[in-house]
């Protein structure tokens, strides 16, 4: 494995783990409510743009995500999807690009 697809690898667990740390300790503290998770991040409008912000980076990766999936044939890469809007973009676009650069057949 390369060098490259090793960072690749490595962002996408740091970008799932560091992110999920703040998530499930806000919904320890505050129930498992996500309309109350939604709403703190709408409580002012720096949070809320960048709210918009990842909104719109996680939808323009899924749209490049779809597009190669079905030019390439690659559907494995289709994973990134879920892992964007369950985990978010900071997991999504390096676990794509981790699985866009495997070797082909």
């Amino acid at each position: 494995m390369s060098i490259l697809r090793m960072t690749y690898l490595a962002l996408a667990i740091i970008g799932t783990i560091w992110p999920m740390y703040y998530f499930i300790s806000w919904f320890m503290a505050n129930s498992w409510s996500l309309m109350a998770m939604i709403d703190a991040w709408h409580v002012n409008d720096a949070t809320s743009g960048l709210v918009w912000d990842l909104t719109i980076a996680a939808v323009t990766l899924t749209i490049w995500v779809l597009v190669e999936a079905i030019t390439r044939r690659d559907y494995l890469s289709l994973l990134a999807v879920p892992a964007t809007y369950c985990i978010g973009v900071s997991c999504g676009l390096p676990l794509y690009l981790f699985l866009r650069s495997r070797p082909r057949n």
